[in-house]
């Protein structure tokens, strides 16, 4: 334990870094005087906390990630790039703070204070570590209204709830969050999907969708949108807000991978009185720690929120709560963000190398990239001949909001547990564009 203990404090300093080489076990063991069944026995440890990596037939190695193959269900492929997932650099010690997290809130007022019930949307604290974070993107975001959720999916479903009745039209992108499509189909809401360029939603074809269903809500993902990556300009987001203004409309502002682009203003910021702005740590930290963050138009309407969420869901996880906001009041989420962005532009970085002479849509710090469908191959065959070399990617059907929505594949870089599983995918993928066993359109 005293091995295990000394590499984990090693590379949270930095003294060992991703991708090192570790001594043998016989060497170490010499090296230390102690018996070589217990170095065997502490890099096992090791490997089981995630620290290092075995490869076989060239040694041990400094892991270049935290995040470890699950143990549960069967594998459908060797290597699964389906989810679109933010990646656990070692850089990002998720591990190492979550202990210290917890550590720190035990120390201040006790675990078990976190067991009850709590404000919906959260308390006057916790919200003013919301906004004060937030406010870095969206100046106008205050504590009086914000909602705290668990997760973005339950800022989108609450919304619809809000501001939707069965058989209202939402506009959203030709191709855009499949769980916007599952919440509206479970609320009987209808989408229209209007045409995309490579800068998302295209202003002239929101506006003709608005005036045609009549829709008095839009939801858009600005930044690295989902699946396509598409990401607005700063002249662009202007036209879609004179759209939604125009129109009298409303915006969900979608803004999960917005931290990944901390340069770009919100939409939110141009029309604060007609935007439901969500913002998440699920892409820029993790997702399972499920804390969402929504600002609402006005106080009114973050009444309404609040009160949707106590009648849905009644309150977020507490505990997880609670850790974001130590995170974010400490400085310490930024940290981990900027850990997660650089290894998320390392990522796309290898992907460019790996693709080179591929037409692809892609953002320098996005964790997925969109490979449009080459025009001579039949998207079912290429998909399953993916899935028969043992890699899952996600294709255009789960995203399509229109019938005359854009065809292709969804590579998701950041759910490779390293650059080295990533590359062997991209391997596969680049392998594939060339192969002459894919059914081919004629």
């Amino acid at each position: 334990m005293r091995i295990v203990d000394a590499l984990e404090a090693d590379i949270a300093s930095g003294r060992l870094i991703r991708g090192q080489r570790l001594p043998t076990h016989r060497s170490l063991a010499s090296g230390l005087r102690i018996d070589l069944t217990t170095v065997t026995r502490g890099y096992s440890e090791a490997r089981r906390r995630g620290l290092i990596e075995a490869r076989v037939g060239q040694g041990t190695f400094v892991s270049e990630t935290t995040a470890r193959a699950a143990h549960y269900g069967p594998a459908a492929a060797t290597i699964d790039l389906s989810m679109n997932l933010p990646p656990q650099p070692v850089e990002a010690q998720l591990d190492r703070r979550i202990e210290q997290g917890l550590a720190a809130i035990r120390s201040d007022a006790g675990l078990s204070a976190f067991l009850s019930y709590a404000p919906p949307g959260g308390s006057v604290e916790q919200r003013e570590a919301a906004a004060a974070w937030l406010r870095a993107r969206v100046a106008h975001a205050t504590a009086e209204r914000i909602v705290i959720y668990p997760g973005s999916q339950a800022v989108i479903f609450n919304a619809l709830v809000s501001l939707t009745r069965p058989g209202d039209v939402v506009v959203t992108e030709a191709l855009t969050f499949p769980g916007l499509k599952a919440a509206a189909a479970r609320l009987g809401v209808h989408l229209a999907g209007v045409a995309m360029d490579a800068e998302g939603a295209r202003p002239e074809a929101l506006d003709d969708a608005l005036r045609k269903h009549k829709s008095k809500l839009v939801y858009l993902v600005p930044s690295q949108q989902n699946p396509t990556t598409a990401t607005m300009s700063a002249a662009r987001r202007a036209a879609i807000a004179s759209v939604i203004r125009k129109r009298g409309a409303v915006l969900i502002e979608d803004d999960v991978y917005g931290p990944l682009e901390p340069r770009l203003s919100p939409i939110a910021t141009l029309i604060p009185d007609r935007t439901y702005y969500a913002a998440s740590i699920a892409k820029c930290i993790a997702p399972a720690l499920r804390v969402a963050y929504l600002l609402a138009p006005d106080e009114s309407a973050e009444q309404m929120m609040r009160g949707c969420l106590q009648a849905t869901m009644q309150m977020p996880a507490w505990p997880m709560v609670a850790l974001a906001t130590h995170w974010l009041r400490s400085g310490i989420a930024d940290d981990i963000i900027r850990a997660i962005r650089n290894e998320a532009a390392a990522r796309q970085q290898l992907a460019a190398r790996a693709l080179k002479g591929v037409t692809y849509a892609a953002r320098p710090t996005s964790h997925h990239l969109w490979l449009p469908q080459p025009a001579r191959f039949d998207a079912a065959e290429l998909l399953s001949h993916l899935m028969r070399n043992g890699l899952a990617v996600v294709g255009e059907a789960a995203f399509a909001a229109s019938a005359s929505a854009p065809r292709g594949l969804r590579i998701s870089l950041g759910a490779a547990r390293n650059r080295a599983e990533l590359g062997q995918a991209l391997q596969v993928v680049s392998r594939a564009l060339t192969s002459p066993s894919i059914r081919q359109i004629v």
